[in-house]
């Protein structure tokens, strides 16, 4: 049955869906990152990025070390095993926040979580390889909506819906627990602007149908640019205003670049739309150490 409600523990830290929406920062070691952001090869601007991260309060840390901006290079195995195993081991020293690593293939996978990654974030959903990995390792899974072409044959978000579903199901009949698996809708990933707008606009129908933890990264997205008008780099308000309505509909956790600037936006929609009072859940001392 899908994980509707619960928690998960990642590392020494409980997530308990519902009760608060976390905050994931994103860190890229790519050269040809979409928001200007990446920072390899250089390891001291990583372990000050997560440091930083840590100390604006982001609850996780996700790591990519390949671009899936459009247009994109793909880049081989090994390559991306240079840019994201001495990223992790470098912010695995300065951090104990959960890590994710963003990647489609098994043995970079099976290497991160040697080097100290906690979660599998996987652009293609369920990835025969990407999942057999999480299923010997225990990692829990984010599994994201993708299509190569921006084309439906009819209800976009329902057929989203649908997609996730059956990832979720591919996930675990490879043998990983429901409570283990998180879904990603996509934002920005085969879809126009106006399916990205529609995807936000119908996140309550798809918590409620999906019934597992979900993950939105509206960050910096070109939907807001076409919206907005707005370069990637002065994008934070537009970002702001779109992680506040998907918090509003039930997102359990944020990606964001701009993790300091954010912090505070999940704390009032979270004081509104979970507590209904004048302060945000708790976080002091986070990460806190799981019950038992």
């Amino acid at each position: 049955m899908p994980a509707e409600s619960g928690s998960l523990v990642v590392r020494d830290c409980r997530f308990v869906w519902g009760a608060r929406t976390y905050l994931m920062g994103i860190i890229n070691v790519t050269p040809d990152s979409f928001s200007g952001d990446g920072l390899y090869p250089d390891l001291q601007a990583v372990r000050a990025r997560a440091r930083a991260f840590e100390e604006a309060g982001a609850d996780l840390i996700d790591v990519g070390g390949e671009s899936t901006r459009p247009g994109h290079e793909p880049v081989a195995e090994d390559e991306e095993m240079r840019r994201v195993i001495p990223a992790l081991a470098a912010i695995r020293e300065v951090t104990r926040l959960p890590l994710s690593v963003d990647t489609f293939k098994p043995a970079v996978a099976r290497a991160a979580l040697a080097a100290g990654a906690d979660i599998l974030n996987c652009v293609w959903g369920a990835v025969p390889g990407i999942v057999a990995v999480a299923a010997e390792t225990r990692a829990p899974v984010i599994l994201m909506h993708n299509r190569t072409q921006a084309v439906y044959a009819g209800d976009c978000v329902g057929e989203i819906i649908a997609w996730l579903e059956s990832a979720a199901q591919d996930a675990i009949a490879a043998g990983i627990a429901p409570s283990r698996i998180i879904l990603d809708p996509g934002i920005g990933f085969g879809k126009t602007a106006d399916h990205n707008v529609q995807v936000v606009r119908r996140l309550r129908e798809c918590k409620e149908r999906l019934r597992y933890p979900l993950l939105l990264g509206v960050s910096r997205k070109s939907f807001l640019g076409a919206i907005t008008g707005l370069p990637v780099g002065e994008r934070t308000f537009a970002t702001a205003a779109a992680v506040t309505l998907c918090i509003a509909q039930g997102a359990d956790i944020v990606r964001v670049h701009d993790v300091a600037a954010l912090r505070a936006v999940v704390d009032v929609a979270d004081a509104v739309c979970r507590v209904g009072a004048a302060h945000a859940p708790p976080r002091a001392g986070w990460p806190a150490p799981a019950p038992g």
